[in-house]
């Protein structure tokens, strides 16, 4: 994958309106997410956790221009490390889609999310790429994958799908103009073919079966303290002292 190709598409009118319909969704989605260690995977110059709460916040790209450098299918990082993973139009252009995933289930702590975003094959943009010749350019080169179908591979995996978004139903077409004059087809899409968005954003959460969250035994605390609690009888203490030796005197 080339990111600066992608990079370079979403600075076209095609790519701003795609990427204002999935900054708005990236951000709020981060926004409700708590943890310390977030990263995004890919495309390091689209701000897309600057909503995120976490204290730690840094990118990772393969051809530069980020903190890290490294591939997708390969993260130098520590197992169970990472609260959140973003995962923009990562899958689509990896010759190692699966291993990325698997990548992402090693990194992320229990209970640790990722969000991905993709193409959806089935969409008029799908249609586009179909049309489109095997050496053209982004990001119609790459491997759309549907939102159902990435559900499935995490499930293999242990996440729950969460939240699911499609959008943009607008034509691939080229000019600000003629993507303007479609603008109607966003609220007719979202309510008469919902599922025929040309893009979906998709949030899962990395389940671990079996843990169990082990709390402090508070009856076993109350009763203790109930046990160690000082008692007053009769008789005792100093004033019982002081009667027992005036009665021996």
């Amino acid at each position: 994958m080339s990111e600066r190709g992608l990079s370079e598409w979403l600075e076209s009118p095609q790519g701003r309106y795609l990427l204002a319909w999935e900054k708005a969704a990236f951000d709020e989605m981060v926004a409700d997410i708590f943890g310390y260690n977030a990263l995004q995977v890919g495309l390091p110059g689209l701000p897309l956790l600057e909503h995120s709460r976490m204290s730690w916040r840094f990118s990772s790209s393969a051809d530069g221009g980020a903190p890290v450098v490294t591939s997708a299918h390969a993260l130098p990082f520590a197992t169970a490390s990472l609260d959140l993973v973003l995962l923009p139009h990562v899958l689509e252009f990896s010759p190692y889609p699966h291993q990325v995933l698997r990548e992402i289930e090693r990194v992320l702590v229990p209970e640790g999310s990722v969000i991905i975003s993709g193409f959806n094959p089935f969409s008029l943009w799908g249609i586009r790429r179909m049309l489109a010749r095997s050496d053209c350019g982004y990001p119609w080169r790459g491997h759309y994958y549907s939102s159902p179908r990435i559900k499935d591979w995490l499930t293999l995996l242990g996440f729950e799908a969460q939240e699911s978004r499609l959008g943009c139903y607008r034509p691939a077409v080229r000019t600000s103009k003629w993507i303007e004059r479609w603008r109607f087809m966003d609220r007719a899409g979202a309510r008469w073919w919902p599922i025929c968005g040309g893009a979906w954003v998709l949030h899962g959460i990395k389940r671990v079966h079996g843990m169990r969250l082990i709390t402090p035994k508070w009856r076993d605390l109350r009763a203790a303290e109930k046990r160690l609690a000082p008692v007053v009888r009769r008789g005792r203490g100093v004033a019982g002292n002081l009667q027992r030796i005036d009665e021996q005197d």
